[in-house]
């Protein structure tokens, strides 16, 4: 199987000193063609391997190869073959869907003669099609979360990276997502890589998981794996195991996304 994402130590630290560690050491791989999750509670550095991964911040020590590209020296290049969906994205609300993707797309370098088309055929997959020309303003979470799924397909890259995807949103919503990043990887062959601290979603859709505490990936495989390394008879179980511990109200919010679901 071809490797898409590899990392080696890869580690980003902040504050003085650079003692605080969000990402300490992260040894990783991805493959071609899978969903792959990463898990762990909130802080505890899902979202800074993403941005390290997207070139958006740069590490303090080791590298990174994403769809062959260097992090480091290859920026540009990795920018190209990846789409990010944030946890906290900026929308352009006074600009039509089809406005926001026409401008995405042209942020990209998309040529104009493949654009019209990319943007009609995304509109129509995400359901977004009879709401083309309204303004974003007037848009459900739901349907803002699948235009801004558009945007970072716009391009067409085999590697599509989401940061908490579903977190925001209310169960139907969320259960539409669902279903799209479930498209994605079984009918348009990407490659998914997805932060997530909700195990039912990760359970749903990932091939593999990697669960990181306090920057360090305590274990990677899958979910049966994970069970069977930490000595747990659920995922939860594992989860708890291998980072000590969680907040009640982390647990809750798995357990009402599973009754919700």
């Amino acid at each position: 199987m071809n490797i898409l994402i590899e990392t080696d130590g890869l580690s980003k630290y902040y504050g003085k000193g650079k003692t605080i560690k969000a990402v300490d050491g992260l040894d990783l791989t991805v493959y071609e063609g899978e969903t792959f999750g990463l898990l762990g509670p909130n802080g505890a550095g899902k979202t800074t391997v993403v941005r390290l991964l997207n070139c958006i911040i740069k590490p303090t020590g080791g590298s990174a190869k994403v769809g062959g590209f260097d992090i480091l020296s290859q920026e540009d290049d990795v920018k190209r073959v990846t789409g990010m969906l944030a946890e906290s994205p900026g929308l352009y609300e006074k600009l039509s869907a089809w406005e926001f993707l026409e401008f995405m797309g042209a942020l990209y370098d998309v040529p104009g003669d493949v654009l019209e088309g990319r943007i009609d055929e995304l509109l129509k997959l995400f359901g977004l099609d009879e709401r083309r020309d309204h303004l974003i303003e007037g848009f459900s979470s739901g349907m803002k979360q699948k235009l801004l799924l558009a945007a970072a397909l716009i391009h067409d890259p085999p590697i599509v990276f989401l940061d908490e995807p579903t977190s925001a949103l209310d169960p139907r919503a969320a259960h539409m997502v669902k279903e799209l990043i479930g498209e994605l990887s079984d009918s348009a062959g990407k490659t998914i890589f997805m932060c997530s601290h909700l195990l039912p979603v990760v359970e749903e859709l990932c091939d593999r998981i990697g669960i990181i505490n306090e920057g360090k990936l305590v274990a990677v495989g899958t979910i049966e794996e994970i069970i069977a390394q930490a000595g747990a008879e659920t995922l939860e179980g594992a989860f708890i195991a291998l980072t000590g511990g969680t907040v009640e109200g982390e647990l809750l919010a798995w357990r009402e996304q599973v009754v919700q679901s």
